[in-house]
């Protein structure tokens, strides 16, 4: 899973992958490349949860992919420390049901 693109098929591996214990790894998270423009970081429903929590996009993505099975481990990759820490507050971002339910509807 290449971070949260559109596909049933990513949903049904990740259940699969909960119901059996197996930790589920999405690879590159946030989207490829960072720095470029990214639809994911830039999705409207994304940046409004963002600005809902006053965080960023990038932590609310993070949050959101954390919220979506137990078995989610997240390796985002960082450039500085300062992305580090940024990575390091999704932890702490609790999204609303209603927001997880939307932005899972816009990355089905």
């Amino acid at each position: 899973m290449a971070g949260p693109r559109r596909s049933t098929s990513r949903y049904r591996l990740l259940r699969e992958c909960d119901e059996r214990g197996i930790a589920f790894v999405p690879f590159s998270p946030l989207g490829w490349p960072r720095g470029q423009h990214n639809e994911i970081l830039t999705n409207s429903v994304v940046t409004t949860v963002a600005r809902h929590h006053g965080a960023t996009a990038g932590q609310v993505v993070l949050a959101w992919l954390l919220a979506l099975a137990p078995n989610v481990l997240l390796i985002p990759g960082t450039s500085s420390r300062n992305h580090l820490r940024e990575n390091l507050g999704a932890g702490a971002l609790s999204l609303e049901p209603d927001e997880i339910v939307r932005l899972t509807q816009q990355f089905q």
